[in-house]
C-alpha cells in the first residue's frame, strides 16, 4: 500500500467557515498577532489571550468538515495516509482521518503553564483560575510565535516515508512547516492544490499543480490517484 503524506494549512478549513485570522493589514481579529499569539502577549494580558482563543474554540464547535476533509479521509481506503497539519482545528479527525500530526497545537486542548506535557481535552471556556492538578494556570495548547515546534522532528520523519506528497491549503511560505517538502525522497510525486499557487512547476521534479480550492482540488486529486 502506497504511503501518502498530506500537508494541510488554513486553506482547507476556510471552506468550512474557519477564519484564517490574519487580515490584509496583518491583524488577527483586530489584534496585532504578537498580542494574542506569543508568550510575551500572554504574559502582558493573559485574559485577552484566553478570550481570543475562547472565541476561536466557540467558532470551531459551530462548523463541520467540508468535502476536502472527507475526501482525504476516504483516501485511507486505498492508501496508507498520514496528515501533517498546520491547523489547530479538529476537522480532519471529525471527517474520519486517523493519523494526524498537529504541528501548531490543538484548539480543543489546554496545557499547564508549569508542565508542557500536562495536556487536557478542553472544549469549554478557558479563564484565569482554571488550574492543572499542580495548581499552575492552564493555557491554550497552541504553538505561539517564537516557541519551538515540538512535533517538527516527527513530521520530518513522516515526510521522509512518503511515496506521494500532497500539499493543500498552505502557501508553503511559513517556516518551519514549509521546509518539510525538502525532506521527500528524490523524484517523489508532489501534488500542490491551491487556487493561487505560489510555487512553480519548474521548482521541483515530478510536480503537479491543481489550481483550485481544496474541495474541488481534492476531487481532482482523487481522479489523478484513480481512487
Amino acid at each position: 500500500m502506497k504511503k501518502l503524506v498530506i500537508l494541510t494549512g488554513a486553506g482547507i478549513s476556510a471552506e468550512s467557515g474557519i477564519k484564517t485570522f490574519r487580515d490584509a493589514d496583518g491583524l488577527w481579529e483586530g489584534h496585532d498577532v504578537m498580542e494574542v499569539a506569543s508568550t510575551e502577549g500572554y504574559l502582558k494580558n493573559p485574559a485577552l489571550v484566553l478570550e481570543f482563543y475562547n472565541q476561536r474554540r466557540k467558532q470551531l464547535l459551530e462548523v463541520t468538515p467540508n468535502k476536502a476533509h472527507i475526501n482525504l479521509a476516504k483516501l485511507e481506503n486505498n492508501f496508507d495516509v498520514e496528515i501533517i497539519t498546520q491547523n489547530v482545528d479538529d476537522l480532519h479527525e471529525r471527517a474520519g482521518s486517523t493519523k494526524i500530526t498537529h504541528l501548531h497545537g490543538e484548539l480543543l486542548k489546554a496545557r499547564s503553564t508549569g508542565d508542557e506535557k500536562d495536556v487536557l481535552e478542553w472544549k469549554k471556556k478557558l479563564v484565569l483560575g482554571n488550574l492543572c492538578k499542580k495548581k499552575f494556570q492552564l493555557r491554550p495548547h497552541i504553538v505561539w510565535f517564537g516557541e519551538m515546534v515540538p512535533l517538527l522532528e516527527k513530521a520530518i520523519k513522516i515526510t521522509q516515508t512518503a511515496d506521494i506528497l500532497i500539499i493543500i491549503g498552505t502557501s508553503m511560505q511559513v517556516y518551519p512547516a514549509a521546509s518539510l517538502v525538502d525532506y521527500v525522497k528524490p523524484n517523489t510525486p508532489i501534488y500542490f492544490i491551491d487556487p493561487k499557487p505560489t510555487v512553480s512547476v519548474n521548482d521541483y521534479t515530478n510536480f503537479t499543480i491543481i489550481k483550485d480550492f481544496a474541495s474541488n482540488g481534492t476531487d481532482a486529486l482523487c481522479k489523478h490517484l484513480k481512487t
